[in-house]
């Protein structure tokens, strides 16, 4: 299928996606959604990623982008890699760091070609150090970072959290280096090497509880669904359900007054921050007593007119029913290859001229070869060759 921009906001940009697993993908995924040209780059023999190339997952993953099959292991493939740098823009990798440099596709391998690639890494660890060769994936990550530790109620052992959040995160994190470098390259008109890793991500991630630690020697624990330093914060059973309330500090009269306790706006056990917090058992359980009283939508036209923070608990298909989802169209439709219609979160950024949409489905492995490099000045007669010798499918 030809090149067909998803938006106009990064139309013309050329990105080599040379990722698989997650954390790649969704990078990529980013630049694909608003508009680049994003070339996958896959192994011939069709690999493990397109496994599960059938499943929602793996189309959103994967839509936007064409597929091309080199075998970067032929002196004919990665001539055909280096071509395609020659016009790149971005190239983006998260094999072990070894390998690239054993593969001659490693940054100062490809600048020589191409001093203005953005050349984007992500690894488990990072590109040096103790841990460089070490294998990391989502979870591993999870418990090494901190996040575990802090996800889940007191005394029932780590949790991770229920979305591949690591993967994800460094995605995003990999997409904006990308982006900054790119920006910055307007001024320089020279590439760089952008590198992240899951382990730095969810460090960073960590965010208040990684700066209660820091700064203030505070070492974050479990406290389920209560906020760390918020009274009160929580989750709470109503007659027919849970409810989440989570006002700001300086709320506190406001949550007084919908609980009925209007006595308690002034009193000093209650009335700072410091107390509350000294108190959060006596107070979750005297909300609580007042929630369980009411079913869900009484509570929640309650809180909303004493204008604190509050909402239903749902799971993920009364997330996408819900009428704001409903309005902000936050799922989108795409046809997949079978002919049938799939429907795909889309992106959570809203742009007046430049919006981002569903455009091409998740190719199918390595469909777009010939298509692509025709592109870059193959000749038929040279791609016959090329797929005859096994150096591209």
């Amino acid at each position: 299928m030809v090149y067909m921009p998803a938006s106009q906001a990064l139309e013309g940009l050329v990105v080599l996606d040379m990722t698989h697993v997650r954390a790649g993908p969704v990078c990529v995924r980013q630049l694909a959604d608003w508009g680049a040209n994003v070339i996958k780059v896959d192994r011939p023999g069709d690999p493990p990623d397109f496994a599960g190339r059938s499943e929602g997952d793996f189309q959103n993953k994967h839509r936007n982008k064409r597929s091309i099959a080199i075998n970067l292991k032929t002196e004919d493939g990665l001539k055909v890699l280096y071509k395609l740098v020659e016009s790149a823009d971005v190239i983006v990798e998260n094999f072990r760091p070894d390998i690239k440099t054993r593969l001659r596709f490693d940054y100062e391998t490809l600048r020589k070609i191409n001093p203005r690639i953005i050349y984007c890494s992500i690894s488990a660890f990072g590109q040096d150090g103790p841990y460089r060769e070490r294998a990391g994936v989502d979870q591993i990550l999870q418990g090494m970072s901190g996040l575990m530790s802090v996800t889940g109620k007191p005394g029932e052992g780590p949790m991770r959290v229920g979305i591949p959040i690591v993967d994800i995160c460094t995605g995003l994190y990999a997409a904006l280096g990308i982006m900054t470098a790119l920006f910055e390259r307007h001024k320089s008109n020279e590439g760089q090497w952008v590198q992240t890793s899951l382990f730095e991500s969810m460090m960073f991630f960590l965010d208040i509880q990684a700066a209660r630690y820091l700064a203030d020697g505070v070492v974050g624990k479990q406290v389920g669904n209560e906020h760390p330093t918020g009274v009160p914060t929580n989750t709470y059973k109503t007659k027919d359900g849970y409810i989440n309330i989570a006002p700001i500090p300086s709320m506190w009269p406001r949550v007084c007054k919908a609980i009925d306790r209007p006595d308690l706006i002034e009193h000093p056990d209650y009335c700072t921050r410091e107390a509350r917090r000294a108190r959060r058992r006596e107070i979750n359980e005297m909300v609580a007593a007042f929630t369980v009283q009411y079913d869900t939508a009484t509570l929640q036209k309650r809180f909303e007119e004493a204008d604190v923070p509050c909402g239903p608990i749902y799971d993920i298909a009364q997330a996408f029913d819900d009428p704001q989802a409903q309005h902000l169209k936050l799922a989108q439709t795409v046809v997949a290859t079978s002919g049938k219609e799939m429907r795909l979160p889309r992106q959570p950024i809203n742009m007046s001229r430049t919006p981002s949409n569903l455009v091409r489905r998740t190719p199918e492995f390595a469909e777009d070869t010939a298509e692509i490099l025709r592109e870059f000045g193959f000749s038929d007669e040279k791609i016959q060759k090329l797929r005859k010798s096994g150096s591209i499918e």
